[in-house]
Order: structure tokens, then C-alpha cells, then sequence
């Protein structure tokens, strides 16, 4: 199965994952169309369609199958019809950065940080835990930018007109209290049943082994290829820090590591010096995700 997931993929190939992953998520819960809210469902597909399209702007994986492959069966795993629509937006709007700020064209990206600062703003006004993400465009923005003041300025400006926007709505519809969930920094809510992630422990292990290897051979690599992955992980880190702060028990927050979970698990098999252990590789990750899935669907007890 590794082998033909090896193979080059062409510009069919997205729409087909997409089809695919909708076509099953709806089959298994047409038992249950409840759980599927149509509006947090259509900005959560919006989000994991424009993920797709990720994987070629950050090209760390030879636009090969096997990286769309796992993004597919990592989403229906952890997605389980009824999203919180905080995070179906943090879905949407962190596919945007990652695609403003991957353009290959460098003037693009940088007079994109306005649309940035925005899109930060009203991704922590729908899910305010989401707040590491914007430590993370600022890392960016001094490690890639000659004008570090003038990008930052930008950045703030955009949060500011948005944030403007919102408490001027918020005051012309008698919304004058504050909300404490605006400041996400007292209440910190960690699983109390870490039982169901123990399925999820091999791909966790996997994951640690493909980024020690990567700075084992950090030296061989090439400055691009140094970049990129310095980039992903930074991103994941920041999605890492939301997810142990908040994710209590929705695992759903689980689907911000989607992506770069997928990019990085795809280079580590790729790389892996013998075939079976790409195709056991392959089949772990795929066994423990059903097995996450099958867990939380029908709420085994371990």
C-alpha cells in the first residue's frame, strides 16, 4: 500500500480526497444527522479543503499521495460530526495563514500581514484559546523579514480593525459586559480520560522519532527544507500549547494538528531504510486511528 500511495499525485487528486472524506464522514453518521450542524460542518469542510491545498504550498512532500492519504484518515478519525464552531474557524483561518505565508511570491507575503492580524483577531474571537497561534506569525515575522517593525505594525493593525469592528458591533447591540472567556489564561482544563488517547500513543511516538531524525540530520538537509520544517513546527507547536491548555475532553481540538501531522508522519516513512517498515509504519498509524475512532464513536470503556 505504501508503494501506491508513493506515486505522484496531479491536480484531480485533491477534489477526489475531498469527495471521499465528505462521502464518509456523511455515511457514518446518517444514522444520527443531528450531531451534523450544517453551518459549523460547512466551514469545517471549508477549512479541510484549503488544507489540502497546503501541502503543495509548503512542499515537504514531493506531491506525492501518501500525505493527502493521511490527512484524510486523520480528519475522519477525529471528527465527529458535531465541531464546536470555534474550532471549525480556527480550522478555516489557520489553512489561510499557513497559505498566506507559504506564497512563493514574496510581496504577497509580505503585505499579507493586515489580512493576517485580521484573521487572527476574529480566530481568537471565535475561540479565544487559539491565542498561541499569533506567537507563532510573530516568530515568523522576525525570522523571515527584513523590516521586522514595519510587519509588525501591520500585524497589529489588522487585529486592531477588527477588534474595533467587533466592540463597535458588540456596543450597538447592547452587548456591554464583559465575557471572561476573552481571557483564556485562568481556567485550564486538562483530559480526565486519558485512556481513549491511548490509542493514539504509537502515532505520538512516531512523531517524536521523525523530528529527533530530522535534527540528527539537520545538517544534511537543505536551507529550504530547513525552513519549512522550522516553520511546521513552530505552527504545530503552537497548536500543541492550545491543545494541552484546553482541549479537556474535545478531542476534536485534535484536528489542529491535522496537517502538520500528516506532512511530518509522510517524510518520516519516506525516509524510513527499509520497505517493511514504511508499510508497518503505514498500518500502525492507520490501525490506531480507527481503533481512536471506534473508541470515542461507540465510547468503549478501557
Amino acid at each position: 500500500m505504501f508503494r501506491l500511495l508513493s506515486k505522484e499525485s496531479n491536480i484531480f487528486s485533491i477534489p477526489v480526497y475531498i469527495g471521499v472524506l465528505l462521502i464518509i464522514v456523511i455515511g457514518f453518521n446518517f444514522l444520527d444527522f443531528n450531531t451534523l450542524d450544517v453551518f459549523s460542518a460547512v466551514i469545517t469542510f471549508a477549512g479541510i479543503a484549503l488544507g489540502y491545498f497546503c501541502f503543495n504550498a509548503i512542499a515537504l512532500n514531493y506531491q506525492s499521495h501518501l500525505p493527502l492519504f493521511l490527512y484524510t484518515v486523520i480528519i475522519f478519525s477525529l471528527y465527529l460530526g458535531d465541531l464546536d464552531i470555534g474550532i471549525a474557524v480556527s480550522l478555516f483561518t489557520n489553512s489561510i495563514i499557513l497559505l498566506l505565508l507559504t506564497n512563493v511570491d514574496m510581496v504577497v507575503r509580505k503585505n499579507s500581514y493586515i489580512l493576517v492580524g485580521a484573521i487572527l483577531a476574529i480566530n481568537f474571537i471565535f475561540l479565544p484559546t487559539t491565542w498561541p497561534m499569533t506567537f507563532f506569525v510573530i516568530l515568523h515575522i522576525i525570522g523571515t523579514s527584513d523590516k521586522v517593525g514595519l510587519h509588525f505594525f501591520r500585524l497589529l493593525f489588522g487585529m486592531f480593525l477588527i477588534g474595533i469592528s467587533y466592540f463597535g458591533i458588540a456596543y450597538f447591540l447592547g452587548m456591554n459586559s464583559w465575557n471572561p472567556v476573552y481571557f483564556p489564561f485562568g481556567e485550564f482544563k486538562i483530559s480526565e480520560h486519558i485512556s481513549y488517547l491511548i490509542w493514539l500513543l504509537p502515532i505520538a511516538l512516531l512523531l517524536i522519532h521523525a523530528v529527533m531524525d530530522h535534527f540528527r540530520n539537520f545538517n544534511k538537509k537543505s536551507p529550504t527544507s530547513k525552513f519549512k520544517y522550522t516553520f511546521l513546527l513552530i505552527f504545530s507547536l503552537a497548536q500543541l500549547i492550545t491543545i494541552v491548555l484546553y482541549m479537556g475532553n474535545q478531542y476534536e481540538y485534535l484536528l489542529l494538528l491535522a496537517l502538520p501531522t500528516s506532512i511530518i508522519l509522510s517524510r518520516m516513512l519516506k525516509f524510513l531504510p527499509r520497505y517493511w517498515m514504511k508499510e508497518t509504519g503505514l498500518w500502525l498509524i492507520i490501525f490506531s486511528l480507527i481503533l481512536f475512532k471506534l473508541t470515542n464513536y461507540f465510547k468503549f470503556n478501557i
